[in-house]
C-alpha cells in the first residue's frame, strides 16, 4: 500500500474512527414515592433529558458523557413519582478528526448509554411499585441539532 493509497510511509493503514466504551456507570439515582394507593386514569408523564461531554484527566481522547434524565408523573394534581438518573460513560475516541468530535460524543455516545439507562429507570418505577415507565426512543441527533440552533440564536436549550 502507499501513501498515496492512504497508507502512511511504513507501510501501515490509517487508523479508522472509532468509539471504545471504557466503562459505563451510574453517577446519581433519585426516586421519590410521595403518593401511596391505587392511581386512577393515565398518569401525565414529564421528561427531561440533558447530555453533557467533558475530556476525562486519565488520558489524551477520552471523554465522560453524562446522560441526565429527570421526570415526573402526575394524576390529577397528585405527584405519582419523581425521578432523576444520572448515566455516564468513558469513551476513548480514535481517530476522530476534530470537528466530528462534537457530535460523536453528543449523539453517538448518549445514543449508546440511551438502553442501559431506560432500563434503569423502568426498573426503578417498577420497583417503586408503579408499571415500569418505558421511555420512547430519543432521536440524539434533532437534540443535537436543536441545541445548536439554540446557541446559535442565544435562547436556552430545549429539553427532549
Amino acid at each position: 500500500m502507499s501513501v498515496a493509497d492512504g497508507g502512511d510511509a511504513s507501510g501501515q493503514a490509517p487508523a479508522r474512527p472509532g468509539i471504545r466504551v471504557l466503562s459505563q456507570f451510574i453517577r446519581d439515582l433519585s426516586f421519590e414515592n410521595p403518593a401511596s394507593g391505587p392511581v386512577s386514569g393515565q398518569p401525565n408523564i414529564d421528561l427531561a433529558i440533558d447530555v453533557s461531554a467533558t475530556p476525562h484527566a486519565s488520558a489524551a481522547g477520552v471523554f465522560e458523557v453524562a446522560l441526565k434524565m429527570s421526570g415526573s408523573a402526575k394524576s390529577d394534581d397528585t405527584t405519582l413519582f419523581l425521578f432523576e438518573l444520572d448515566y455516564a460513560g468513558l469513551f476513548e475516541l480514535q481517530g476522530v478528526s476534530e470537528p466530528d468530535v462534537e457530535p460523536i460524543l453528543l449523539i453517538e455516545c448518549p445514543r449508546l448509554l440511551f438502553p442501559f439507562a431506560r432500563r434503569i429507570i423502568a426498573e426503578v418505577t417498577r420497583d417503586g411499585g408503579f408499571p415500569p415507565l418505558l421511555v420512547d426512543p430519543v432521536d440524539f441527533n434533532a437534540l443535537y441539532q436543536s441545541q445548536k440552533q439554540q446557541e446559535g440564536s442565544g435562547a436556552p436549550a430545549p429539553s427532549a
